[in-house]
């Protein structure tokens, strides 16, 4: 495998639209969300290692979930862990990987990966991302995965790249989650690709970037003399890391920067970001009923999504378009329509019954 190369898996979000299963204490990434016996952010760690050292895959992670990272990710080593004392979207994290990867081979190039996404095509996958790595090492850019679109998903951000004969695009611009008559217009020019927020760049060419356009956080972040690596690293992080821009990487790097590249990949992805999404990939009976976790028995039921813990036994008569979902001592039961207020209920949910529960 080339020494060169890195990864880095993010894994400090919450996943708040799939409570109840995900919660602060335990998110989505955690669980095995599709029942084939992995969690998400092992199924993303195994497919890396395909192509990856062991030793070269970081973790992102918020301090209070690295008992559960390391027990989850047996090869991995306390050395492998970027803990974030507070959430402070992408940007700072990003670049906090890459100068601890520069401190250590200033040659790397980086491949920021999302924990929690599912995608089909492996073996596709991971050449494209050899690719990239390629790619990335002999040019200054700063390249990112494009999905080819099969639907006007207005859940998603989109990238408009120059059409060109090359396998690599030069990005246009990035747009946020449009609204339908958008979509469908980005859809049918042939000239958008869904943003998967996987991205790909030379550790050199995400510093520079940084200097360029987010200065006062390359600067918070360089120390004259090197903490990355040693001992006093975590005392570094801890200090500072709280006084960094609250950020994402999108708006504060790829939407400036003049050499962000866009390679157009078709690997069956899915970001698994909502219930809804989740229920897409997982299997169906002739009702298109889909279960995971115990066994269930639908009565004149149809297109309902039913997440149980192991071994239950649940039946499911007259209802048609919902979402149930049972965790320990919490039952949800949502029409499929109403998903978005998920997050709104478990608010509430934290108001009435208590944080513990959310």
């Amino acid at each position: 495998m080339n020494k060169n190369y890195y990864a880095v898996i993010m894994a400090g979000g919450v996943g708040s639209r799939f409570w109840p299963m995900s919660t602060q204490e335990y998110p989505k990434q955690f669980h095995d969300m599709l029942g084939t016996g992995d969690s998400l952010i092992q199924k993303t760690y195994s497919r890396l290692e395909r192509l990856i050292p062991t030793e070269n895959i970081l973790i992102s992670t918020n301090k209070r979930y690295k008992k559960i990272v390391l027990e989850q990710l047996e090869n991995t080593t306390s050395k492998q862990l970027l803990l974030e004392p507070c959430l402070r979207n992408t940007s700072p994290c990003i670049l906090y990987a890459a100068l601890k990867i520069h401190a250590i081979n200033p040659e790397g190039v980086m491949l920021i990966a999302p924990s929690d996404h599912w995608i089909e095509n492996e073996v596709e996958f991971i050449n494209n991302i050899e690719t990239s790595f390629e790619f990335c090492q002999k040019n200054d850019v700063l390249m990112t995965l494009g999905i080819q679109p099969n639907s006007p998903n207005t859940g998603y951000g989109y990238i408009q790249f120059e059409n060109n004969d090359n396998d690599i695009k030069k990005v246009k611009q990035f747009t946020e989650k449009p609204n339908l008559d958008t979509a469908k217009k980005f859809v049918e020019s042939g000239e958008y690709l869904w943003n998967a927020g996987i991205f790909i760049w030379s550790v050199k060419s995400i510093l520079k970037a940084f200097k360029t356009n987010l200065p006062e956080m390359y600067t918070l972040f360089c120390t004259a003399n090197n903490v990355y690596n040693t001992e006093f690293e975590d005392d570094f992080i801890d200090t500072n890391y709280k006084k960094a821009e609250n950020v994402s990487i999108d708006y504060g790097i790829l939407e400036k920067a003049a050499n962000v590249h866009v390679l157009p990949v078709n690997f069956d992805w899915n970001d698994l970001g909502t219930w809804g999404s989740l229920y897409d990939k997982l299997p169906k009976d002739e009702q298109q009923n889909a279960s995971v976790g115990g066994k269930t028995i639908f009565r004149n039921a149809s297109n309902n999504m039913v997440r149980t813990q192991s071994g239950k036994r649940v039946v499911i008569q007259g209802l048609n378009d919902y979402i149930v979902i049972e965790k320990e001592n919490v039952l949800l039961i949502c029409p499929k329509n109403d998903e978005q207020d998920i997050k709104q209920i478990s608010n509430q949910v934290r108001i009435d019954f208590g944080e513990e529960f959310v």
